[in-house]
């Protein structure tokens, strides 16, 4: 089944057809879609004090045993809430693939005027990076598919990048773009493998009271190279915050110039998307992306 068919199959029917087959001893709790659904995964509120999620496609189904044998493995050893898995689904219902039951954890996404200190949420996140990598990488994922190549050589996504800035034409500044790009390539992770989350936008990102609180969704995270953690630096970080997150985690150039190429990698692809909003974060990714290569 494609995946935005089935996207548009999920529901709070099949939630409650799922639960209660699987699950009977949560059979009576209310179900309602979260405030701020995922494209990945469609989640939704069980009770009060969890949440159901599932998959949107196979590849991403692929995500759902990893979280479930890892999390478990990572959280005490992580210095923010991570999500807490509480139950593994099966297919059913007409829905195809394994799904999840975890606590719910409070908080709002990461946007910019949430966040009280931009800096000490940028060094608050460091910290929790520096924390992910520090565990032991022994028997974890390495980076493929169930990661989408998160962790794995950038090159992996080299002849989509150069399809999109030739299908961008003069709508972006090419020679910029592909110097960043090939600066980017040139280097290449040298050191042991490490844990990393995959996946570190705002989205992913709760604060509460203006402060950093929690990291979810770990569904791209295995073992290889950390650079795109990094991301998060030219998507919701500025100047200074950008600056102090580098010197926390202690990124060296040739990472940071792979963080870069897996931003800019993401924006062009994006840039001209039918949603809006997304269309318009790819924009200012691009032109972060942009400025802070001008600069440097």
């Amino acid at each position: 089944m494609p995946d935005d068919v089935l996207r548009g199959r999920i529901d709070v029917r099949l939630v409650r057809r799922l639960v209660a087959a699987q699950f009977p001893r949560w059979a009576d709790l209310p179900v309602r879609p979260v405030a701020v659904g995922g494209w990945d995964n469609r989640t939704f509120h069980l009770g009060d004090r969890m949440t159901v999620r599932l998959p949107c496609g196979e590849g991403y189904a692929l995500q759902v045993a990893k979280e479930q044998r890892w999390l478990p493995v990572l959280a005490p050893r992580l210095p923010l809430t991570v999500p807490t898995p509480l139950a593994a689904g099966e297919p059913g219902a007409g829905y195809p693939h394994p799904w999840s039951v975890h606590r719910w954890i409070d908080g709002d996404t990461a946007r910019p005027e949430r966040i009280a200190d931009l800096t000490e949420f940028a060094t608050t996140l460091a910290g929790f990076l520096a924390a992910l990598r520090r565990v032991d990488p022994a028997g974890g994922p390495a980076a493929g598919r169930h990661s989408a190549w998160r962790g794995a050589p950038l090159r992996t996504y080299d002849a989509e990048t150069r399809r999109a800035v030739d299908a961008l034409g003069d709508r972006i500044p090419r020679d910029p773009v592909t110097a960043i790009w090939t600066a980017a390539l040139a280097t290449t992770w040298d050191g042991p493998p490490v844990w990393f989350h995959g996946d570190i936008a705002f989205g992913n990102l709760l604060v509460r009271e203006g402060r950093l609180a929690a990291v979810i969704d770990f569904g791209c995270c295995g073992v290889g190279d950390p650079a795109c953690d990094t991301v998060i630096a030219w998507t919701l970080l500025d100047g200074p915050s950008r600056t102090a997150f580098r010197a926390a985690l202690g990124v060296d150039d040739a990472t940071w110039a792979r963080g870069r190429g897996w931003a800019l990698w993401k924006a062009v692809i994006t840039l001209d998307d039918a949603d809006p909003a997304r269309a318009a974060e790819a924009r200012h990714t691009l032109d972060q992306v942009l400025a802070e290569w001008r600069e440097g």
